[in-house]
């Protein structure tokens, strides 16, 4: 036991150095943000007397926005070759943007801040994973995307608790703060993101063995699916498929309501979902590079199948938090061992495209997914909605097979 240990810590300390900066910047950055996205629909509602609509609108656009960019960035990182900068640009106006929360009036202007921010995502997103990819062999790239998604998800349990203790600080009574009391907390949230810049200046750098001495290529920019195998185009669509299945996680919240865990409780359940992640990504991308993605993959999807099927049916607090951790275990198995798959599939410079255009088959159904699984609640019952979803996933499970892995000969 302990000599496998030692091993398993002898394959971290292997990672690059743009890794683990990348890592503490994703850890640094969704700290921020979750203090902040917790109490944003609260915010909204109470202070600024924002309807559900109104903040269904605001999340969904600018998820939507952000979804469209990272196809551009991405491409655009192919380009120029340039992997660092738009990394840097994209949490620079997060960092920016994010404090003028703090100075809001309306919910429009919540709006208009929270697309800024989704914009610095969309920039982001598509040439960082690019960058990890070029900074990382190819036997180790489920573990480097492993540990990037786990230092994210670990961001998403830290933010809460940091926002529960400036609470608990900043205001005279926490259970029912004030509109300064919101404001101040926003402002506080833009630190860890703004420490997140000198990290990439400092610790990040472009792979140089990818540089063309920072000169724009010759060939004109066109931004087209031709230079990728039909092999990767279907891994595209089967992916879109997929997404058809995974609405929002509001619904299983609300289930586990249903099932009887208590408002109060709601964000024990929360971060318990998100350490299920942070153990689930470490352990299955580093067994990614050693049994391949695809084996990973499906069994993620099939995983999620399991858990839609036991949300159509959960009855009592503790199956639904049983499901909320095995949800998580979904999740280690897919995120960054997906990923990783895309790196494996394309060549070095075209990666930024292909995570643009992953992203991109992401967004085009994750909205659509939700008003579909929404439909079926309202038309039928929550149990409807959640089969035929697990039943998408299953269908896409199977469709993934016939993607071929090059890297692991099938």
């Amino acid at each position: 036991m302990l000599t496998k240990a030692r091993s398993y810590l002898r394959r971290y300390r292997g990672l690059s150095r743009n890794v683990l900066a990348l890592s503490a910047v994703s850890l640094l950055n969704d700290t921020s943000s979750e203090i902040i996205y917790p109490l944003l629909p609260a915010f909204l509602a109470i202070t600024l007397g924002a309807t559900p609509f109104a903040i269904g609108l605001i999340e969904g656009f600018a998820e939507s926005v952000s979804s469209l960019l990272k196809l551009f960035s991405g491409y655009l990182s192919d380009k120029l070759d340039r992997r660092k900068l738009p990394v840097f640009a994209g949490y620079a106006l997060a960092s920016v943007v994010r404090p003028l929360l703090a100075f809001v009036t309306s919910w429009q202007q919540v709006l208009a801040v929270r697309v800024a921010d989704r914009v610095g995502k969309g920039i982001r997103v598509a040439p960082r994973d690019a960058l990890l990819a070029g900074s990382t062999k190819p036997s180790k790239r489920g573990l480097a995307f492993g540990f990037n998604r786990a230092a994210d998800h670990l961001g998403a349990v830290l933010g809460p608790l940091a926002a529960f203790g400036l609470l608990y600080l900043l205001a005279n009574d926490p259970a029912n703060p004030t509109a300064d009391d919101y404001r101040e907390l926003f402002l506080y949230a833009a630190i860890p993101v703004a420490v997140g810049l000198f990290v990439i200046i400092f610790f990040v750098h472009d792979k140089e063995a990818t540089l063309r001495a920072g000169k724009i290529r010759q060939e004109p920019l066109r931004l087209s699916l031709r230079g990728f195998d039909s092999n990767f185009l279907r891994f595209l669509i089967i992916i879109a498929l997929f997404t058809l299945s995974n609405s929002t996680d509001a619904f299983l919240l609300l289930r586990a309501q249903q099932a009887g865990i208590s408002l109060q409780l709601l964000p024990l359940l929360w971060m318990a979902l998100h350490l299920s992640k942070v153990l689930s990504s470490l352990v299955f991308g580093d067994l990614s590079d050693r049994v391949g993605r695809r084996k990973l993959i499906f069994a993620g999807w099939i995983v999620y199948a399991l858990v839609y099927c036991g949300f159509a049916f959960v009855s009592a607090p503790w199956q639904a938090l049983a499901l909320f951790v095995l949800y998580g275990v979904y999740f280690g198995l897919t995120e960054g061992v997906e990923k990783a798959l895309v790196a494996d599939l394309v060549p070095e410079e075209k990666r930024g495209t292909a995570y643009g255009l992953y992203n991109l088959a992401f967004g085009i159904t994750v909205f659509p997914a939700s008003l579909l699984f929404g439909y079926l609640w309202t038309a039928y019952d929550s149990a409807t909605a959640f089969l035929v979803s697990a039943f998408i996933s299953v269908a896409a499970a199977f469709l993934l097979l016939t993607v071929k892995n090059p890297h692991f000969g099938k």
